[in-house]
């Protein structure tokens, strides 16, 4: 699937985000019962250090100061759309005996929505889109300027690890954060033009690392081609998702973009943040440098893969 932005005058700013307060290495999490796999294996996959919840925190508290930064940036905002990995951080946990189902269905955005006294704006969620989201976030929160009025959107993702379950994915060998974030999707000219996004899902529980590479690279090129875009003479950053290194090297390999900048975010010091990962790295790589192109790759569960194609603006906010 494609869709063009180029003509809708839609821009991406606000980027805010926060992690759990524990930090923890491998040795640590390997002591705590807290990996699946071995400290040898994610170590060679680069990896080493990840961030938890602490004590005094929850998913909730962790994810209401990027909301606040982002809501800042958004004047009269229409709506709030939410993203998880997780099913589980999709809900605040139940109480075990609670059998009423209006009680049972806490819905975390509504939860923190609440809390901040903004309850009274609209409100989407959706997790089935793993670690793709801030491509579903940008495919939702687009489909809301169906006109010229009202504000922008705010879009928030945020996930932790459920007890009892560790912080790596033992097949994949990927080692995680937990983690939140937040930014703002509105007409403003500021941060980041979206141009367009190519995704691609299916239902396979298992796609090779060599087909993912192919099917990038197609994409990408495919989308610059539809959007009439000249990568190769273009300067160009390519961001990843804190997963699979190897395989983006190769993808950036093969797009053979001349000026080409490889972004793959302190991976050993954060581990992967879901869709977060391209968040944070598209905050700390605005430079106000007016026409640069960004494409921001995101792969999740589910099964998903997309890109999206973005132009960077002169004008910024504090965090972008």
């Amino acid at each position: 699937m494609m869709l063009l932005y180029q003509h809708a005058s839609i821009f991406i700013h606000g980027f805010n985000h926060q992690l759990g307060g524990v930090r923890r290495d491998l040795t640590e999490l390997k002591a705590d019962n807290l990996v699946a796999g071995t400290v040898e294996t994610l170590s060679a996959m680069g990896y080493q250090y990840c961030y938890g919840l602490g004590e005094d925190e929850t998913l909730l508290t962790i994810t209401r100061t990027p909301l606040v930064s982002a809501l800042e940036h958004a004047v009269e905002p229409r709506a709030l759309v939410f993203q998880h990995c997780r099913a589980e951080s999709a809900a605040l946990p139940p109480e075990p005996d609670d059998t009423v189902g209006l009680s049972r269905n806490q819905y975390f955005g509504g939860a923190l929505m609440q809390e901040l006294e903004i309850d009274n704006l609209p409100y989407f969620c959706s997790f089935a889109s793993g670690c793709a989201g801030f491509l579903s976030l940008l495919i939702a929160a687009g489909g809301l300027f169906s006109s010229s009025n009202g504000g922008p959107v705010v879009c928030v993702m945020a996930d932790s690890r459920p007890p009892g379950v560790p912080f790596d994915m033992l097949r994949e060998r990927i080692l995680g954060s937990d983690h939140s974030s937040a930014f703002v999707v509105g007409r403003e000219e500021r941060g980041y033009q979206l141009l367009g996004i190519s995704y691609y899902s299916t239902t396979r529980k298992l796609v090779p690392l060599v087909e993912i590479v192919k099917r990038t690279v197609e994409m990408i090129q495919g989308l610059a081609t539809e959007l009439r875009l000249d990568l190769a003479g273009s300067e160009v950053a390519i961001h990843y998702p804190n997963i699979f290194p190897e395989p983006w090297k190769m993808v950036t390999r093969y797009l053979r973009i001349p000026r080409v900048e490889h972004v793959m975010d302190q991976m050993s010091e954060r581990a992967h943040c879901g869709a977060t990962d391209g968040v944070i790295s598209l905050g700390k790589l605005h430079r106000g440098q007016r026409g640069r192109l960004h494409i921001v790759v995101n792969y999740g569960v589910g099964l998903h893969l997309g890109a999206c194609i973005l132009k960077e603006y002169d004008s910024n906010g504090a965090n972008v």
